[in-house]
């Protein structure tokens, strides 16, 4: 029995020592090295002021800036240590009453604004973070930034044709605009 026991805590503490501690710091080790900027977590500075990560989306609402899809993290909206998707099904009155919330504040800071809302603009992902928008969702926001930020339209379709990524893999996905990135841009354009 005993030799069964010492078998078991040499393992234990083998185990533990190889996966606990000498495999993270191997992985950890590797992509500090090779890929520093995304091992620790793709953050975007400016002046040595961390601004925020190109991964996690950021909350905007002022009309001069493109506003990303709806958070739907608690406490508070983009909350990363709350990534997770609001499970709420198509025929749930709280989808209906939180998309009509966000319609209603779209078209208050464009009223001129006519067209078809993209879906995305009215509903979260699934991690609730996401950072990008479709590039229907930046061209329906385009006219009312141009206009809060006295840009042209031309300028500002130059600047989201920047920060647009294509499908991954050719193939794989939409053409998508990472929010944080497009905002920081015009700021710089125009602050």
């Amino acid at each position: 029995m005993l030799k069964h026991i010492r078998a078991a805590v040499t393992l234990f503490v083998l185990f533990t020592a190889l996966l606990g501690f000498a495999y993270p710091l191997a992985v950890t080790g590797i992509a500090q090295v090779l890929f520093p900027a995304k091992a620790n977590g793709s953050l975007i500075e400016s002046d040595g002021r961390v601004l925020g990560s190109s991964l996690i989306g950021q909350p905007f609402s002022d009309p001069k800036y493109f506003w990303g899809r709806i958070s739907a993290t608690g406490p508070f909206p983009y909350n990363p240590q709350a990534s997770s998707g609001s499970n709420l099904g198509p025929t749930n009155p709280a989808l209906f009453d939180q998309m009509k919330a966000r319609i209603s504040a779209l078209q208050a800071a464009d009223p001129a604004q006519k067209g078809p809302i993209p879906v995305d603009l009215v509903t979260a992902s699934g991690s609730g973070l996401d950072p990008e928008i479709s590039l229907a969702a930046a061209d329906y926001q385009l006219t009312r930034v141009a206009r809060a930020r006295h840009m042209s339209e031309t300028d500002v379709r130059a600047l989201v044709q920047r920060y647009t990524s294509d499908r991954q893999l050719g193939f794989l996905g939409e053409p998508r605009v990472n929010v944080l990135q497009l905002n920081l841009a015009l700021d710089a354009a125009r602050p």
